[in-house]
């Protein structure tokens, strides 16, 4: 089969956008869309290139489904390439949860939409203690990794640690652990690295393909990295002069930074050092909003750390970011907000770290704290778990009533996730229409 001709740049932008709206399925579904597609289909990257693009991004902090399509983008028409396919990953989800944000905000007490959320919440604490036990499956090989997770379940539970010392306490454990127990912390590594390497004819990026573009530069690093920090600094200094520094939109700007360079191990990761600010510190939004945020992002495309997105819509309509009769614009440019400084960092890895980042692929010194990373982010999710159950079952709080159709509701969402493994969309589907179906009973 012969290598397919140079893709224009329009060509690989009509992908990129189509690949913004249907790109479901979490992180595994949206990598095994773009291998199908860039590896088995069209060819525009080879095997060997296309998960060596992959594992770098595992090593990142950010949504490694939106880094891979930015870094392939990269490869493939440099700098603007980059930016392009991670933009249009990205554009399209944000535009849809700002409609639906919008919906839930204006029209979220109707009974008929209250009805649909009562049944979605228990299925959605079904989820994230899915993705506990998917990710603790994949990570916690043996006991000192399982130490961790526990270590960081009691230290976030019991004494209320923040997210941020927990990440780095682990890291420092699997450095440690990677240096005088290496062979407890060398496994890891993403299901789709773990394929069969086959051949799949010639491709456009194939393995042995030259890029002069990609080539490290101390210089072009530099640049680069000074453009990124000038980006963040003009943004945020703008809403600071605009609005004052204590303002909603500065504070989501400062604090957005610093959780897009704490996502490791993916949204679930993020969801609880989120959940812990947003909700118990900004008072940006409420626990069941949160939890019917979480819905809505699994329900629709782009990477779920776009649930971000409607953390900031909420956050900004409730606290008038643009003043009491502009709520929607207030939400909008609040969810606005979010995404650019969730995702800048995302673009900077890529585009700073890819030429200097790729000769350490596989090099314990990196990989080991990230393996203790996600072993502490397994032991922080069941902690969410654990807060979303608790004011999905109990809404009024331990003194009120116990909800026992909503428990039936998350156990039998549990059932068919753990049991039947059923895809998340269904799950959500048939609960949201069990809960439509109880709210409207007299």
């Amino acid at each position: 089969m012969p290598a397919p001709t140079q893709v224009t740049f329009r060509q690989a932008l009509g992908y990129w956008l189509k690949l913004g709206f249907i790109s479901f399925g979490g992180p595994a579904g949206q990598i095994a869309i773009m291998h199908s597609e860039l590896v088995e289909k069209r060819h525009w990257i080879s095997e060997r290139r296309f998960l060596h693009a992959l594992n770098y991004c595992m090593l990142l902090p950010g949504p490694e489904a939106q880094q891979l399509a930015t870094y392939i983008g990269w490869l493939m028409h440099g700098v603007k390439g980059g930016i392009a396919a991670g933009a249009l990953f990205v554009l399209p989800s944000l535009f849809i949860l700002v409609g639906l944000s919008w919906i839930y905000m204006a029209f979220g007490q109707v009974p008929l939409v209250a009805g649909v959320l009562y049944g979605i919440k228990p299925a959605v604490t079904a989820l994230v203690l899915h993705a506990a036990w998917r990710i603790g499956k994949r990570t916690l090989q043996n006991s000192l990794l399982q130490g961790l997770a526990v270590a960081a379940f009691i230290g976030i539970f019991a004494f209320k640690l923040p997210f941020p010392l927990i990440i780095l306490a682990a890291g420092l454990s699997g450095y440690l652990g990677g240096r005088y127990a290496p062979e407890k912390f060398s496994g890891g590594g993403h299901a789709a690295a773990r394929r069969d390497d086959k051949f799949t004819g010639p491709a456009l990026i194939d393995d042995q393909t030259s890029l002069p573009h990609t080539a490290f530069s101390w210089t072009r690093l530099m640049v680069y990295a000074c453009i990124g920090l000038g980006l963040w600094a003009a943004a945020l200094g703008a809403l600071t002069l605009a609005y004052g520094w204590h303002s909603t939109l500065a504070q989501m700007g400062w604090f957005f930074t610093s959780a897009a360079l704490l996502t490791f191990g993916g949204a679930y990761a993020v969801l609880p050092y989120v959940t812990q600010a947003a909700v118990l510190d900004y008072h940006w939004l409420s626990a069941p909003q949160m939890i019917d945020g979480l819905a809505l992002g699994e329900t629709t495309p782009g990477p779920l750390i776009m649930v971000l997105a409607f953390v900031g819509f909420v956050g900004g309509w409730q606290q008038q970011a643009l003043g009491a009769d502009a709520l929607f614009w207030s939400g909008a440019v609040a969810a606005c907000v979010v995404t650019f400084f969730t995702f800048l960092p995302s673009f900077l890895f890529i585009l700073i770290g890819g030429p200097l980042v790729e000769a350490t692929h596989g090099d314990l010194k990196f990989t080991a704290p990230l393996t203790g990373i996600t072993a502490a982010v397994v032991g922080v999710i069941l902690n969410l778990a654990l807060f979303f159950a608790y004011h999905v079952l109990w809404p009024q709080g331990f003194d009120g009533a116990f909800e026992w159709f909503s428990a039936l509701l998350g156990v039998g969402a549990a059932v068919a996730l753990f049991r039947y493994n059923a895809g998340i969309i269904r799950v959500l589907l048939f609960s949201a229409l069990m809960g439509l179906g109880y709210s409207l009973l007299p």
